[in-house]
């Protein structure tokens, strides 16, 4: 075969005479081989039109490259012949030999969106992500026997999750999404390994409800965390009342300890004051001792009334000789106690 410089296309030598055209083997043969140069040459001016003149001239050569993490299906008139590794490799296409195809032995994934409903009837959309490659030593099943295996794998996923998620609750759903995933993966590693495919890891990566049932979810956990925070605001108000009335309690207390000394404080001194006045002043009696107390406290509050411009207190009766009513009131007070004790 030669390479026309003007049109860069190979042009196809007869070798065979016209007389020859007759047999029946060489015409077929002639033919074939026709069909095959045209083959290449439809495939070097593609890649030469793409720049890739390398991989023109290995084509021309006879010689295929295979990439990294990759492996090439090699074929001989249509059949299975081998499995080509990364590197270089002679594929001589006169004999019948091509490249059929190539598989990538990458991780690859994808994921799955299904839509179900669970045991308490509410639809919800479950994303699944799987992680799957071609098996290197099963490169060939994972070629022929399966021509698209994402669909494979969409159909078994949708298999497994419309079978499990209707026996639980919403709330399992979200809880048992580890056992669902698992589930998925088990199965699909048993169907896909037939086809030359291994399962590396299946995940439940979302849960989606309905977004009125979702709203309504957030709405009853909203309204139990108002009741816990009620509680708790309940609970705190009755602490701080009881610490109050107990402050208050003891504050009383404490006041009526400090009125009760100061009182018994007030009846010395007045007992003193008495005793002492009786004894400095002859003729003098109790009584008279008192009614001059109690007429020096008068003026004094009277004093202190007066002094304030705001006050609002009203002394009645304000005359002095209400002195000796005020006296012999506390003083049958005194009296009244003392006999009701006694």
């Amino acid at each position: 075969m030669l390479l026309d410089n003007s049109r860069q296309n190979p042009v196809i030598p007869y070798p065979l005479q016209q007389s020859e055209l007759s047999s029946p083997v060489r015409s077929s043969i002639q033919q074939w081989l026709w069909c095959q140069c045209s083959k290449i040459r439809r495939e070097v001016n593609t890649e030469i039109r793409m720049g890739k003149l390398v991989a023109a001239i290995g084509k021309l050569l006879c010689c295929v490259q295979v990439d990294q993490s990759t492996v090439a299906i090699k074929e001989r008139f249509g059949k299975f012949e081998d499995v080509l590794d990364p590197g270089c490799h002679c594929v001589p296409w006169i004999i019948g030999s091509r490249v059929s195809g190539k598989l990538t032995l990458r991780l690859r994934q994808m994921d799955v969106r299904c839509e179900t409903k669970t045991k308490d009837n509410v639809f919800v959309t479950i994303v699944a992500s799987i992680q799957y490659r071609a098996m290197e030593d099963k490169a060939n099943d994972a070629y022929y026997k399966l021509s698209n295996p994402k669909s494979q794998i969409q159909s078994y996923v949708f298999d497994v999750i419309r079978a499990s998620i209707p026996k639980l609750q919403l709330d399992d759903v979200f809880e048992q999404k580890n056992d669902i995933a698992k589930s998925v993966e088990q199965e699909l590693e048993k169907a896909m390994f037939a086809y030359g495919y291994e399962i590396v890891q299946t995940l439940i990566v979302d849960i989606e409800p309905d977004e009125k049932v979702k709203k309504a979810m957030n709405e009853i956990n909203a309204a139990a965390r108002m009741r816990v925070a009620a509680n708790e605001k309940a609970e705190a108000e009755k602490i701080v009342q009881i610490k109050r009335a107990e402050g208050e309690a003891e504050a009383k207390y404490l006041s009526g300890l400090g009125i009760a000394r100061q009182r018994q404080a007030i009846v010395d001194g007045l007992r003193d004051s008495v005793l002492g006045f009786s004894g400095n002043v002859p003729g003098t009696s109790a009584k008279d001792v008192m009614d001059l107390v109690l007429l020096t406290q008068y003026f004094d509050t009277m004093k202190e009334i007066g002094a304030s411009s705001k006050s609002s207190a009203v002394f009645l009766p304000h005359g002095p000789g209400a002195v000796a009513d005020i006296a012999s009131q506390i003083r049958n007070g005194f009296l009244q106690a003392s006999t009701h004790n006694a």
